[in-house]
Parts: structure tokens; sequence; C-alpha cells
């Protein structure tokens, strides 16, 4: 219900993603649900085959996740730092993708985006 969660959700269409969108207020029980880790909460929950997509993560990020298909939970980025998918991308922006359960436990680094 965020322009920057739209932004995103262009985005991912542009990158070649077919996406359903549910507007809630109640995101809260959306993260609790998916079991996304507090400390990684983002600005929208997606899912995608299996998968917990948290936050502006970049689409270099789901692609890797969705080929290696690792033994994780889902990816996340948390908050909504600039320069992200949907935060006025910028290719150059450097911030942290997380993965969480399975075997990252409660969360170890990913992907590095802008490095």
């Amino acid at each position: 219900t965020c322009g920057c969660c739209g932004a995103w959700v262009a985005l991912a269409r542009e990158a070649g993603y077919d996406v359903d969108v549910t507007d809630t207020r109640d995101v809260t029980s959306i993260k609790l649900e998916n079991e996304v880790p507090g400390s990684m909460w983002g600005c929208h929950t997606a899912t995608i085959d299996g998968y917990v997509v948290e936050g502006h993560v970049p689409f270099e990020a789901l692609e890797l996740l969705l080929n290696d298909r690792p033994d994780v939970a889902g990816i996340a980025v948390a908050g909504m730092p600039a320069g992200s998918p949907g935060m006025g991308y910028d290719p150059q922006a450097q911030y942290e993708v997380m993965a969480f359960g399975g075997s990252a436990g409660e969360g170890a680094i990913y992907y590095r985006a802008g490095l």
C-alpha cells in the first residue's frame, strides 16, 4: 500500500516476474507467518517458489536464490536502504541481503549488493 512497495513490484514485473499483489494493513502477521526474523523485517513480504523474499531485495539476489536453491527459508533486506530496488534504485548502492532459516539459522550474509 506504499509507493516503494509498488515501485519494487513494478521493477519485478519489468524483470519478468509474474507478481500478484495483496494489499493489507496487517503486515506483522504476514511476517510472523513466514517466520521472518524481526531484525530482518523490511517494507513488504513476497513468496516465490517456496522461498520468502523480505523487503527491497535486488533481483540479482533473487535469481541467485532461485538458481542455487539453497537450504534456507528466504532472503531479506532489512529496512529500506537508499538505492535498493523500489528506493530510487541505484545499481551502485551497497547493502547486504541476508538469508534466514534452514542452514542460515537466524541469519547469514547471502549477497552483497553494489560490490
